[in-house]
């Protein structure tokens, strides 16, 4: 049986790896970008070693999926366990010394997370979902968003598109699972992103803000499925759940002509 306990120390400890790299308790920090316009730090290869190497000794049976490890689909397509781990989700504002950046560890069976673990120890904050038995913040239970208008829901967002003007923006990490983790604290009513993703940066905060009680999709609105050969979805929805279908609904004219083949 996991000793979920462990789990949950394992990750506080990989938080504490981070800030000691963290410019904003006045670390230096190397970093660079891995892509243009995708930064990487000596913090965040730091702690996916150590969670590599902890989460083996704790689960040996479970497969392995994180954004800074190279991935082999064969090594991990049909096992029965998985973790998926972003060691530093965030890296922007991690590196500019902001406090919006976590620590997300997802433990994933059959496509569905089972556990979810977030740190984000600049906000002195820890948050774990069990599925089936309710999401926490630093010991507090959560109950997610229960805004019954589209109009008016508050996003995290540093702007808004003329069309979501009727929207209300609250502060916005750079951290998406934080994003995804304010509505599950009732703190936001809507998030929402219209790109290829990446399952290791929503698999723990979807566990969280679900088992709060809000609505999880994609942007299309279909249920979000984990440890694909492809490791990426189109697009994220999380909201109250009174909103969803009218959220599904607004994005949908700009979904058709993403996915609009070309040529």
């Amino acid at each position: 049986m996991l000793d979920r306990l462990r789990l949950e120390q394992i990750c506080r400890e990989a938080g504490h790896i981070a800030m000691r790299c963290w410019p904003g308790a006045g670390h230096r920090l190397e970093s660079w970008d891995k892509r243009p316009g995708d930064p990487v730090s000596v913090a965040d290869l730091a702690v996916d070693r150590f969670l590599k190497a902890e989460l083996a000794r704790l689960l040996p049976a479970a497969a392995w999926l994180s954004e800074e490890t190279a991935d082999h689909p064969p090594d991990r397509i049909g096992r029965g366990l998985i973790w998926l781990v972003d060691p530093i989700d965030g890296t922007r504002d991690f590196i500019r010394g902001r406090t919006g950046w976590a620590v997300s560890v997802a433990l994933v069976s059959a496509g569905r997370p089972l556990l979810g673990t977030l740190v984000a120890p600049a906000r002195g904050e820890v948050w774990s979902a069990t599925a089936g038995k309710g999401a926490w913040r630093n010991g507090a239970k959560l109950k997610a968003s229960t805004h019954r208008t589209f109009a008016g829901a508050r996003v995290p967002a540093d702007s808004l598109p003329r069309e979501d003007r009727d929207l209300t923006m609250v502060d916005k990490p750079n951290s998406i699972a934080l994003r995804i983790a304010m509505v599950a604290a009732g703190e936001a009513d809507l998030v929402a992103t219209v790109r290829w993703g990446f399952e290791w940066d929503i698999a723990a905060a979807a566990l969280i803000a679900r088992e709060a009680g809000a609505k999880v999709s994609d942007a299309l609105g279909a249920p979000l499925v984990f440890n694909k050969r492809d490791p990426r979805a189109f697009g994220l929805l999380v909201s109250a759940p009174d909103i969803h279908d009218a959220a599904v609904r607004r994005l949908a004219p700009r979904v058709a002509t993403l996915l609009r083949p070309q040529g």
